[in-house]
Formats: C-alpha cells, structure tokens, sequence
C-alpha cells in the first residue's frame, strides 16, 4: 500500500469550461453590482456611506468564512489577488459552523484535499493534497508527515491554511502537492471568555474553556487559557476516545513594537488505533469488533513549549522569530484482520506494535524590509531555521490467532510480538533562505524565493548493532508572477519545487511544480473565487506500507490537475464554500516496470464539495437560527499502485443547525454522514476498512 498519492490532469476543453463556467459565476455578481450602480442618472451623485469590517488583523471579518488575506507561498502575509499560489483558508466560524473535532473534518471542504482515505484507522492525521501526502506546520515550523505523527487537537486553532503546491522555498521538507499550517490561538489585549458541553453518539461527553484577559492595566501584558476534556467511545465495540487538552499563554507587549508570547499545550490521548478491519467482501455492521480487546491501545503524551517575537525596527524593517520545544511519547498495538479466506469463515490475524519517544527543537528568524524603489513597491526576507530531534521507536509485528467472524471468540492479548525494528534517530539540520517581491505600477506582483537546506541524519540500528548515516545539501526555488487585471480580477503563474530526504542510502524526493491561475474577488461582496491548473512531477518516491513500516520505491510520477474554489458571504443571511478539484495521476517510471502507466493509490479523479450556511433572523423572543447543509463528492480510486482493487464514487451529506437562545448562548446541533453511506474507504490486503458512519453533537455554548 502507498502512503504517497499523485495525480495527472487532461485540462481540455473540460478545464477550460470549467474555468469558464468559474469567471461566468463571477461576472452575475460584477453584473448585478454594476446594474445598482447605473440606477443613478449622469447627473446624480449617490454617496455610499463606509463599510468597516471588523477583524483580527488578517483580513478575515469576525464570524466569517472568508479571508482575504495568508500567508501565501512563503513568509509574507499576502492579499488574495496578489499571491501566485492556491491557498485555502479554514476560519474559526467555519470551523465552529460545521462542528469540525479533527483535523480531516476541518480540511474535507477544501478543493484537492482528499481525507479520511484510511476509514476507521484512528491513528493519524490522514489527508493529502493534489495526490500527495502533506507535511503540516504550526505557525510555520514544521511538524513532518500527519502519517505516524499526532493527531492534533483543532480547539487550539484558530484558523488552518491549506497551501496548494511545494513550499519548500519557505518553510523546507515538504512534498508537491501541498501543506497545512495551523496557526495557534494567543492572548488577546482585551477580555473575553468561552465555554461549552458537548454531548454525541458512542457516549461522547467533553467540556472545554476558551478565556482570557489583560494582566496590567496598559495591555502590556495579557494571557489566555484554552483547555478541553472529552470522554467517549467510537463506533465499534472494545472501543475508547478520551482526551485532555490544555494551553496557557502569555503576551508581553513592551512598545508598540515588540511583542513576545510564550504558549505551553499539553495533550494527553488514551484512545484505541482502529476498528481491526473486516473480513474481505462481506457487509459488516461499524459497530462489530474482529480485534482483541485486551490488546487495543492508542496513547500519546505530547508536551510542547513555543515562544514566538515580532519587532518593528522602524523605517520599513522588522523581525519576526519563533522557536518551539516538544517532548512526546506515543505508543499503540492492536490486532488486526489480516487475510480473508476464499471459503470457510475463519479470517486470520497479526498483531502490529509501535512504542515511540522523542524530543525536538526548531526555530526560525527572519527579517523583513518594506521599501518603495522608483514607482515600485518592494517586499524582502532573508532568514535562518535550525532544527534538532532526537526520536526511539520499536516496531512489532507477528501473527495472532485466528477468529470466526460469525462467531467471534475472543483469546486475549498474544503473550509476545516479535521486534522486527528498534531504532535511535538523530537528526540535526539548519537552512538559510530569501523571498522577494516586487509591485509594479501596483498591477504585476513578482516573487522569488530560494532556499538551501542542510540536513544530517544519524540512524542507530539496536537490533543489528549498526550505525548509518546521511548528509543532504538540497536547494529548492520559487518563482512567480501575478497580474492583477483591476481591483477585483488577477492571473498568475508560478513554478516551485520541494524536497523530501527519504531513508538512510536513499536519494531525496524531488518534486516541481508549474501552475497557473486566476482569482476573483468582487468588491461588491465579501468572496473569493480561484481557479488553477497545475502540473506536478516527483522523482525517487519512496512509498510505507501503513500496517508494516515497509518501504519501496517507484522512480516519477506525474499529476496534472484542475482546482476550483468558491468562499462567498452571498448575502447577510447566506454564505457558502464551494470546491471541486479534477486529478489525473500516472507513474511515469518504476524501477521494476510493474506499475508504469498505472494511476497512483488513494488519488480519486474527482472530489467535489458543497458546504451552505442560512441565517434565520430572530425576531421578537425568538433568537437567530442558522442551518447549514454540506455535500461531499469523492471519486473511485485505486487502494495500490497495482490497480487491482478499487473503491466505488461516493456522496457523503453533512448538516448543521444551531440557536441563539440570548446574546451570550447558543445551543448546536451538528451530524456527520448524515445518510450514513458506508463503503470501503480501504482494502485489498485481506480485510475492509469501512469509511465513518453517522455521528450527532449537540454543543451547548456560552460567551461573555
């Protein structure tokens, strides 16, 4: 099984009408905007009174959907129209309106992400982008693969961006297709206080905090408390979903330029890793269990500590730093349905372990200069990161006994499992890199960016009683060039590569990228339109076997691809976010030739999504009401790069619905897979992994 996707594209006559059908939607609203506006005689004069968005600072309104502003392709905070790269923004509102609680549910309304390919395998974080697996970041240091790290916790967010395309340039290791950023919630310079309780399906019951306040009476200082606790079950039998999370941080503001704050988070999971799977081919119900429930666990202890600096020296130049420390432990071991027989109903079984440990320390420093050169408008970074980790991990894997899955009889956890991996990795890496960008007559936004990274890796083998190493010296490069056609319409185009240091004695993975694209947003209306089409290419891709660790390796891949997206407060009541995503994948080259022309695992060729949100004005004693409404499209894709098995098309449909009972509380109500669709998210390898079924919160909220 690939854990690495990637995709291809015949844009044609179906991209083009795609893009087409995208500006044809703009232009109703431009249309509309511009007949209001010719009601008025030549001679009448029609002063429209000042619109104020309120906001945090980032181009967001509070309680929108919409952002028209990110951090773009690398570390400048970009406008919408301005920026050469694909970028998705999940806000708070967003985030709260749809009852998201994962990471996937955050990201599964965003065009090119793919989530959730792995069904019931709770163990990580699963999404990819434009085919490929994606790193993530937290306020832009790297947290490496979501495969085989932590599943984050998204209360301690505040918004997520989804970049579109290598970034490399900016912020190192990454792949192709894309990354996610989290930014962190820090202390306000003002009062405010949330809390909630939720109770779901499977006996879900959680509580969390979101409060804060000055500490001195010139806002110099501020602090801010995010806590949760949750309890509860999932959807199969032998199961358990508890959690406690908890982050405090200060803000100190000694000038009006300079601002430091210090956020320590602790999260602490006791879970179970997964359903254990079913026997091929048959139709199970969610709820039944083929594992072993004395030997179903899922644990991590994660400690992080991040200090974050912004200084404005004046005059156009300033400093931005940040450095974060984290101590984590992790360890799970279930038993699972590994080979389905042709006749007979007794499934076999393994037993699969993982108990890791580690440390890391990683900061960044920047500087930026602001500056205005002969007409031209001019943006400049030069910075340094330096990284460091260490990290012990112990694999297990051995068979386990038999079960009869029409009467399944439990034999308890297997005396042992044999150790087939006992590692001690090291690594240590440092990078210098540039970004520039040029304004001309504030209609051409040219960037550039490079970047080299330093990264040596020191690999202790216990069991054999060997050490290796490895050195990479890698730069990557950005480029690109927006045109911005008016106030409301750009184009651009950009090309970017990324890279990836694979194992020990393995060549890095190297990725570029050509994209092109048009964005649109109409000064009539709080909204953003975006249409791209791209080309990724990927070289020495090495690929894990999610169940046994084991690598392989395919030598190109090719994905060409079509992205459209729509975010639009259409109305004061009626706001909607609105993505479909086309990818065409294919290996290019394999170095033993088995797969080549095949299309790449885990990449549909279609994802399609449709998320609508209504506000029913309250009136009288009856408060406001909103009802949201979501559809998620995905394609049939393939489970292995073979192509022998495959899933079918799906459409999944969300809803939500919420009340205002007085200005400071809100009862929610939300459901996921609410027609409960179920299919085979996973398989191939002797069992089934079915996607989520059908799951009900409601959320009591208060805010004062």
């Amino acid at each position: 099984m690939s854990i690495m996707t990637h995709n291809g594209h015949r844009a044609g006559v179906r991209g083009r009408a795609l893009i087409a059908a995208l500006l044809g939607c703009s232009a109703i609203v431009t249309v509309g905007a511009t007949g209001a506006r010719a009601q008025a005689t030549n001679d009448d004069v029609i002063v429209l009174d000042t619109i104020v968005l309120q906001g945090d600072g980032d181009g967001t309104a509070d309680g929108s959907f919409v952002t028209l502003q990110s951090g773009g392709a690398g570390r400048l905070e970009t406008p919408f129209l301005d920026s050469s790269a694909s970028v998705s923004v999940i806000t708070e509102a967003e985030i709260q309106e749809r009852g998201a609680s994962s990471v996937e549910e955050v990201l599964q309304y965003s065009a090119a992400v793919f989530t959730d390919q792995y069904g019931a395998d709770n163990r990580y974080d699963y999404y990819m982008i434009r085919g490929f697996d994606a790193y993530a970041y937290r306020d832009g240091l790297s947290l490496g693969t979501p495969f085989g790290g932590v599943r984050e916790e998204t209360y301690a967010f505040d918004q997520v961006e989804v970049l579109k395309g290598a970034n490399s340039t900016a912020y190192g290791v990454s792949d192709p297709g894309g990354s996610v950023n989290y930014r962190t919630k820090l202390p306000k310079s003002e009062r405010f206080a949330e809390s909630y309780v939720t109770a779901g399906s499977f006996d879900r019951a959680e509580v969390g905090v979101d409060f804060g306040d000055n500490l001195t009476k010139d806002d110099t200082l501020s602090y801010r408390v995010t806590a949760k606790v949750s309890k509860g079950e999932l959807e199969y039998d032998e199961s358990r979903d508890d959690e406690k999370f908890f982050m405090g941080g200060l803000t100190w503001r000694p000038s009006d330029a300079t601002s430091v704050s210090v956020v320590v988070d602790v999260l602490d999971i006791d879970s179970t890793p997964g359903s254990g799977g079913f026997p091929e081919g048959g139709d199970f119900d969610r709820s039944e269990y083929f594992g072993e429930p004395d030997f179903n666990y899922l644990t991590t202890d994660r400690t992080s500590t991040t200090v974050m600096l912004d200084h404005d020296f004046g005059g156009g130049l300033s400093l931005n730093s940040s450095l974060r420390y984290s101590d984590i432990e992790q360890t799970f071991g279930y038993v699972y349905v590994s080979s389905t027989p042709t006749t007979g109903t007794i499934a076999g079984r393994s037993a699969f372990t993982q108990d890791s440990s580690g440390q890391s320390v990683i900061g960044d420093a920047h500087l930026q200069y602001d500056g205005y050169f002969d007409k031209i408008d001019s943006r400049s970074v030069v910075g340094v990161e330096y990284s460091k980790s260490t990290a012990d991990e112990v694999l297990g894997f051995d068979s386990a006994t038999s079960i009869d899955w029409t009467n399944p009889v439990y034999t308890g956890a297997p005396d042992s499992v044999a150790t087939y991996s006992d590692t001690l990795t090291e690594q240590r890496g440092h990078a210098i890199y540039a970004e520039q960008e040029l304004t001309f007559a504030g209609k051409y936004v040219a960037s550039a960016g490079v970047r080299h990274d330093w990264l040596d890796t020191k690999v202790v083998d216990n069991l054999y009683g060997t050490t290796s190493r490895a050195d990479i010296s890698e730069t990557t490069a950005r480029a690109g060039l927006t045109y911005k056609a008016t106030n409301e319409l750009s184009v651009y185009g950009s090309y970017a590569q990324s890279v990836v240091p694979a194992s020990v004695g393995l060549e890095p993975e190297r990725g570029e990228q050509y994209e092109l694209g048009v964005k649109y947003a109409p000064l009539a209306s709080r909204a953003t339109f975006s249409a791209a089409i791209y080309d990724l290419t990927k070289n020495n891709i090495t690929q894990t076997d999610p169940v046994t660790y084991v690598e392989s390796t395919i030598g190109e891949v090719r994905v060409r691809g079509l992205d459209l997206e729509a975010k639009a407060e259409l109305t004061p009541n009626v706001s909607l976010t609105a993505a479909y995503s086309y990818m065409d994948s294919k290996i290019i080259e394999d170095d033993d030739d088995s797969t080549e022309g095949n299309n790449l695992s885990f990449v549909p060729e279609h994802l399609a999504s449709l998320w609508v949100h209504y506000l029913f004005e309250g009136e009288g004693n009856r408060g406001d009401q909103t009802v949201g409404l979501g559809l998620r499209y995905i394609g049939s894709y393939y489970y292995d790069d073979a192509n022998t098995e495959s899933t079918g098309a799906h459409t999944l449909v969300d809803a939500s619905y919420s009340y205002q009972i007085n200005d400071q509380t809100k009862l929610a109500l939300n459901v996921t897979n609410l027609l409960d669709e179920k299919y085979v998210a996973y398989g191939g390898f002797g069992s089934d992994f079915y996607n989520e079924g059908r799951e009900f919160t409601a959320t009591l909220s208060h805010s004062w």
